[in-house]
């Protein structure tokens, strides 16, 4: 993987000098750029919608950068074809595509985690590491008649995911999300307040729990490109080799423990009666 990633270093002529430096008001909208820099939950809450639990979107990425992105892009798949360079993909799942940290923009996405998403996802995931996130994985998604066409349900290798639509042109592709799961409950069916499907806009993202169960559901017509920053904390995947409780952000335990917490009570109504009942 490193010499990989360093080969590609010292050949590849980047095509935008200026993405592979973090530029914030090049780069992202006027309305985002002083909700971080206030940092406050009341510059939050003028940004952010969250129309299902534990999903945030909000107006990021300016028009501009995300032309320039997806020409950067286009730029190295050009130059891996005529140098029969052999291509990564982002993951096992997706077909086409690049991860971004292999050609220099590694860096930058570092930056864009501690600056721009570490503020949010501090106070909006706090309970699955989000205020020590400490590593990324990013890269872009490619989806299309003669690309990767929709993603299967799954969860992201992230505490935390950002999720930003580059454009182009497309039809369909909506993201869908069917609640937040541990290991042991991945595969356990939604409940029916867990069911969400959300359209792309470009330059618009989307923030979850890298354990928010999603897929993509097919672009039907045209071409569409998403950039992805996977965000990690060792710190948070350590403490959970430890941890048996997963009630704070988990779906399903949460249900079971409630449950449980509702048993417990009507066993002690119940002894409670039947105490009264013997001293009468």
């Amino acid at each position: 993987m490193k010499e990989y990633r360093e080969k590609i270093l010292q050949h590849y002529q980047p095509l935008h000098k200026e993405l592979y430096v973090m530029h914030p008001t090049a780069f992202f909208v006027p309305s985002f750029l002083k909700a971080i820099q206030e940092n406050t939950l009341e510059s939050f809450g003028a940004i952010l919608t969250e129309p299902s639990p534990g999903i945030y979107t909000f107006d990021m990425l300016q028009p501009r950068f995300c032309n320039l992105l997806l020409a950067e892009v286009e730029n190295f798949e050009k130059w891996v074809h005529r140098n029969k360079f052999r291509i990564m993909r982002p993951n096992t799942m997706n077909k086409y595509g690049v991860v971004l940290d292999d050609f220099g923009l590694e860096v930058m996405l570092d930056k864009l985690m501690d600056d721009f998403v570490c503020p949010l996802s501090k106070v909006f995931f706090h309970e699955v590491g989000g205020s020590t996130l400490d590593s990324h994985h990013g890269f872009v998604v490619e989806y299309g008649q003669d690309r990767d066409v929709d993603l299967g349900f799954h969860v992201d290798d992230s505490e935390v995911t950002l999720n930003v639509c580059l454009g182009k042109q497309f039809s369909g592709g909506d993201l869908f999300f069917r609640g937040i799961r541990c290991d042991n409950h991945v595969n356990s069916e939604p409940y029916p307040e867990e069911i969400y499907d959300y359209p792309h806009i470009p330059g618009q993202a989307v923030l979850h729990r890298g354990r928010h169960r999603h897929g993509a559901k097919a672009t039907t017509s045209g071409h569409r490109v998403n950039m992805l920053l996977w965000c990690r904390s060792s710190v948070f995947r350590e403490l959970k080799k430890y941890q048996k409780d997963f009630s704070s952000w988990c779906g399903k335990c949460l249900r079971e423990k409630q449950q449980r917490q509702r048993e417990l009570v009507a066993a002690r109504r119940m002894e409670f009666m039947r105490e009264t009942e013997s001293v009468v």
